[in-house]
């Protein structure tokens, strides 16, 4: 199963151009995209917050591909871009990264890991400076929060009108929001809609093992002590 991972950000690139990009990379390499995964967050999250985001790596199969344009999209973190970085590689999961033109697997060397994320390091420093921004990013709107709602009515063909009308906001400007973030184009395709996150506690002490089910273990293992 291959899947083509986007996540909307407030000041990132938008999601019609992260699709635009890995469908491009897919493509070239002759490789069929089964399902879209699209994560919407207000802000950026911590993986603390991103529960159903982790339900959606463990629902991923050994040797099931996963797409992304930027290794960003993960997490501007480094430390949580890590925990997500060991689940790929404790489950096989074959992570692509469009822009990079690479492929992270549990084979991968950490000498490949380690440029990437200090990149990524370097990008953040960036955009705290106020230098330049990611191709393809949008100024916050009003609307962001309302993203997941919009995309929903849109994919059950609703009109601009009747969802301005429903939501209670202008057809004018929701219509140029719609069209700015190609919202349309994106409901062309299958995808898996994540929505809001649930909070749970993840705990990483060991390299190569799931950081996700370290805290099952480690919850498990409590239990037990209070049985015995």
């Amino acid at each position: 199963m291959t899947y083509a991972y986007l996540r909307q950000i407030p000041g990132t690139k938008n999601l019609a151009k992260q699709q635009e990009d890995v469908i491009g990379y897919a493509l070239a390499r002759g490789i069929d995209i089964d399902k879209e995964v699209v994560e919407h967050s207000s802000k950026n999250r911590s993986i603390e917050e991103r529960k159903q985001f982790e339900e959606f790596l463990h629902s991923m199969e050994d040797g099931d591909n996963l797409i992304i344009d930027e290794i960003w999209i993960l997490s501007n973190r480094i430390e949580e871009l890590v925990k997500i970085l060991c689940c790929t590689m404790s489950h096989n999961i074959n992570l692509f990264v469009a822009s990079q033109n690479i492929v992270i697997t549990r084979e991968t060397s950490l000498k490949l890991v380690m440029p990437l994320l200090n990149e990524l390091r370097q990008e953040t420093s960036d955009r705290r400076s106020g230098v330049g921004r990611p191709k393809g990013s949008k100024s916050r709107s009003k609307f962001d929060t309302l993203q997941p709602t919009i995309l929903q009515m849109l994919k059950e063909g609703r009109s601009v009108s009747s969802i301005a009308r429903e939501l209670g906001v202008s057809r004018s400007s929701l219509k140029d929001y719609i069209e700015s973030r190609s919202l349309k184009e994106l409901i062309d395709n299958t995808f898996i809609k994540i929505g809001q996150p649930l909070k749970t506690d993840i705990i990483c002490d060991e390299m190569l093992i799931c950081p996700f089910e370290q805290e099952n273990r480690n919850e498990n293992k409590t239990k037990q002590k209070g049985v015995n």
